[in-house]
């Protein structure tokens, strides 16, 4: 077993988009996502995993069973499972975020380069595990999934993420701008 080592505060920094899961445990997953200006990730509930979320950068709100707390860079919250909640960037730059679901709940590989990608993918954790994916020889365990190139996916709804030397490689657009 390799396990996952790297910098969370470069990748969730360079991450372009919405969601893009960077390794999956058979526990946990972990996860970075960048919003744009007043996006949010949508009013969910996951009644059977718990969730984490860091702010790498910007500023936002979080939402939880009707509570609304404002949060910042460094700023970490445990959404218990069963509870409603979203998250909102309510700042002037990207939102980028870091977070952990436990036990996973997408497909490991998956991207979703927009919030739009995300909602109409139907993907979900299917008990593959990047350890196990990789021991396979596939990239990322997605196995139908396009290829993301320097932060550019494909048409298709979830992409495979690139690795080298088991690192996850995360690059920006032109189009990510600060």
């Amino acid at each position: 077993m390799k396990g996952f080592v790297q910098d969370i505060k470069d990748l969730a920094g360079q991450n372009s988009d919405f969601r893009r899961v960077l390794y999956t445990g058979s526990g946990l997953q972990l996860v970075v996502m960048s919003l744009k200006p007043g996006e949010d990730i949508g009013e969910e509930v996951h009644d059977d995993r718990d969730q984490f979320f860091l702010v790498e950068k910007g500023r936002g709100e979080i939402w939880i069973d009707g509570i609304t707390t404002e949060i910042r860079r460094s700023m970490g919250m445990v959404v218990p499972a069963g509870a409603r909640h979203n998250v909102l960037n309510t700042g002037g730059k990207k939102l980028r975020l870091v977070t952990v679901y436990g036990p996973p709940q997408h497909a490991d590989g998956t991207v979703h380069a927009t919030r739009e990608d995300a909602e109409s993918a139907e993907e979900s954790f299917d008990g593959t595990t990047t350890e196990r994916a990789r021991a396979k020889g596939t990239s990322a365990g997605n196995k139908t999934a396009g290829k993301a190139t320097a932060g550019k996916t494909t048409a298709r709804k979830t992409t495979s993420r690139k690795t080298t030397a088991g690192k996850a490689s995360i690059g920006k657009t032109s189009a990510d701008t600060e």
